[in-house]
């Protein structure tokens, strides 16, 4: 079972069509019991940093991400669902992200050349490739809609980047926690591939029962 965490935020439809597509169960929730009890979780999310934390925690879901972290669930963010799985972001001074990971969000820089915010599909590089990026090729495009990006603290957890008038740390894996600045749901064959990457991950209780929980 796929959890798909249900926090007001926008763009759940989109992932939950790309998972069922894929064969999988998908529960789209905010109850804690259906989240924690779930094979592979996704924190999907369009919007305001700030906002998107309020909700989170307005919902009581700020404990249960952690949890589904510690248990060594294979977490997936995408969007603003990357963002929030780290410490700040400039769109949001003064409010704390999740901090499962070192890093903060920052503003892509005005240039004038670029619109913000970046719209489109921009291909990948590889600094260390990750385990989402199995079977793809680099240079391969996704689709990108954000004018925040990341600049992770560990340059050993990002797989991947894109270039955007600025460095754009856009994919980090850690353990089991998995991250995407693009869209793998609106990025056709090559994000359908990462979505089934991540989905053959096993969780820490599969792999100690040879995966047939």
């Amino acid at each position: 079972m796929v959890a798909i965490i249900d926090y007001d935020a926008g763009n759940i439809k989109s992932v939950e069509k790309a998972v069922l597509a894929l064969g999988q169960n998908v529960i789209i929730s905010r109850n804690p019991k259906e989240i924690l009890s779930a094979d592979h979780v996704i924190l999907p999310g369009v919007g305001a940093f700030g906002d998107a934390m309020g909700k989170l925690h307005k919902y009581g879901l700020v404990e249960v991400i952690r949890e589904a972290a510690e248990r060594k669930t294979p977490f997936l963010g995408i969007c603003l669902g990357l963002q929030l799985l780290f410490e700040s972001s400039e769109e949001s001074i003064g409010v704390e992200g999740l901090g499962l990971l070192p890093g903060r969000i920052l503003r892509i820089p005005e240039e004038k050349n670029l619109k913000i915010p970046h719209i489109g599909w921009n291909s990948l590089k590889y600094p260390a490739k990750g385990r989402l990026f199995r079977n793809i090729p680099e240079n391969s495009y996704v689709y990108f809609v954000h004018s925040y990006y990341l600049q992770a603290a560990e340059p050993e957890i990002v797989k991947a980047t894109a270039e955007y008038g600025v460095l754009i740390h856009a994919s980090v894996e850690k353990d089991h926690i998995f991250a995407c600045q693009f869209h793998p749901e609106k990025s056709s064959d090559v994000g359908m591939t990462i979505l089934k990457n991540f989905l053959d991950i096993p969780s820490d209780c599969q792999e100690e029962d040879g995966g047939n929980s």
